[in-house]
């Protein structure tokens, strides 16, 4: 029997993110594989202390990672994966394939870092739990391990829609609510009259996009403090985040792991399939 599919919208934007907790790149077009967006997440820091992935989770060990941004240099249709460009905060880049890439990156973040370009079989990041009521943990940092041979937090695709967005703008009207807030890789454009959290309703369903790709919806997404965070000309808010807590149970976006892969790109269709 076929799948009955109800369309839910269309592709808004698409990011991906080169280095782990650095600012990313707006695409037209991605390719989905096994592990998600192609090219997403590939590369991160490390502390050569301790072995622990750097995060922007823990704002107060590195602070300033949202000032740097990541970008391939070509595009990745070719066998060999093209270099990242690092912009580093005050505008200067270096590439990471360069001699002096780490003892760059360290003279900026002002301690030292390893750049790695492969996710080791068990990798660990501190996370940085805000003093905010409704957290299961507050103002405390614990150990949190990432999904294996990954520099993903805890699942590889993450999906946002403009009615979730608006409907925390409408409870939240004094904040500045943004997609780059929430570091997603796809936005649903939802119609207009789609209202609230409507992403709840489509886990443990299966999200089809295009003619090609389909990926099954596996869970709300848990926000940390990393939405709290000052990035470009977006201040720091809590607000962003304690709106999360007391209406939608600290959740923003949905996780997603893929089905099948293929091309999507800006406007494609994207639609729930039930069985």
């Amino acid at each position: 029997m076929l799948a009955e599919a109800t369309a839910v919208g269309s592709v808004g934007t698409l990011y991906r993110y080169p280095v782990k907790s650095m600012m990313g790149e707006e695409l037209n077009a991605v390719m989905v594989g096994g592990k998600g967006i192609v090219g997403d997440r590939l590369f991160a820091l490390s502390d050569p202390a301790t072995g622990k992935i750097a995060s922007a989770k823990n704002p107060s060990k590195w602070p300033n990672l949202f000032a740097f941004h990541a970008a391939y240099t070509a595009p990745l249709d070719s066998v060999q994966l093209p270099s990242v460009r690092i912009t580093l905060p005050n505008g200067d880049t270096v590439l990471s394939n360069a001699a002096d890439l780490e003892s760059v990156l360290a003279g900026t973040l002002g301690k030292p870092v390893r750049f790695l370009s492969g996710a080791p079989a068990s990798g660990t990041l501190e996370e940085y739990w805000p003093d905010i009521e409704g957290l299961p943990k507050r103002d405390e940092v614990t150990d949190e391990a990432m999904p294996a041979e990954t520099f993903f937090d805890l699942a590889m695709v993450h999906i946002l829609t403009t009615a979730t967005m608006n409907e925390l703008r409408r409870l939240y009207p004094e904040g500045r609510v943004e997609a780059r807030r929430f570091r997603p890789n796809i936005v649903i454009t939802t119609p207009p009259e789609a209202a609230g959290f409507v992403e709840k309703d489509w886990i443990g369903k299966v999200l089809a996009i295009g003619d090609q790709v389909k990926f099954k919806i596996t869970g709300p997404c848990p926000r940390c403090v990393m939405t709290t965070l000052p990035q470009a000309d977006l201040p720091k808010d809590n607000g962003i985040l304690r709106t999360a807590v007391q209406h939608n149970n600290a959740h923003v976006g949905i996780y997603a792991s893929v089905i099948q892969g293929g091309k999507i790109k800006r406007g494609d269709e994207a639609r729930i399939e039930e069985e």
